[in-house]
């Protein structure tokens, strides 16, 4: 009776095959086959131009993925595979991106946050309770009514990784979180990555940032060369 929920849960959140990415004449990347793994924390590095956010957004559904295809195994068992572009309905709510530059909307951070929860349908109620947990979570309690073109970056950074963390998605894509940041500012945002990773979420973080890479037990990829070294070291 237990056999399909075994399965599941040891089965790889996703598995991507046939991503490919050419730029002019340039093979950008060729990755045959990408399992990510669950409840696992990913350092994504390689140099400037390797492809890692393009790679991201791919996989996030938010640039065309011609020929890649995604498979997936739901909780009961079964088992999934559809083109990934465009991504499939069934892991829109699976998958949270976060840009580098994250845009906020011309309004309150707390309807920042609530916004993809609106969406969603959710009671009056239900949002009210996961957007306070939001808040309190980033450290954002005092600047809930303010307009995001008051905050400060790491404000900003914190109220992105807020209104992505709300979702509660299976999957956070995060593209360079601290590249603009410094001080006490990058050493929150790092604090709540951690966090987010010992939530036992799967979290692929693009950086350079050592103090990431170097977080307990986050394993590190690297792009390089057209391809995707998933046990670096």
């Amino acid at each position: 009776m237990n056999a399909p929920k075994s399965k599941a849960v040891h089965a790889p959140l996703l598995t991507v095959r046939g991503l490919s990415r050419r730029v002019g004449a340039r093979n950008l990347f060729k990755i045959d086959e990408l399992a990510f793994p669950r409840a696992t924390a990913i350092a994504l590095t390689g140099v400037n131009g390797a492809g890692k956010s393009t790679l991201l957004r791919m996989v996030a559904g938010l640039e065309p993925a011609p020929g890649a295809t995604v498979g997936w195994t739901d909780a009961d068992g079964t088992v999934h595979a559809a083109p990934l572009s465009p991504l499939p309905q069934a892991l829109r709510q699976r998958i949270a991106y976060m840009h580098q530059h994250p845009y906020l909307f011309r309004t309150s951070v707390r309807e920042n946050i609530a916004y993809g929860l609106h969406m969603r349908g959710l009671s009056r109620h239900e949002v009210d309770q996961r957007v306070g947990a939001a808040l309190g979570w980033a450290g954002v309690v005092h600047v809930q009514d303010t307009a995001p073109d008051k905050l400060s970056g790491g404000e900003i950074q914190r109220v992105a990784l807020a209104r992505a963390k709300v979702l509660e998605p299976d999957l956070l894509l995060l593209d360079e979180p601290t590249s603009s940041l410094d001080g006490h500012a990058r050493e929150q945002v790092i604090a709540l990555i951690g966090e987010l990773a010992a939530e036992g979420r799967s979290v692929v973080i693009v950086c350079h940032d050592r103090e990431l890479i170097n977080l307990p037990g986050v394993v590190r990829w690297k792009l390089g060369e057209g391809k995707l070294d998933t046990h670096h070291k």
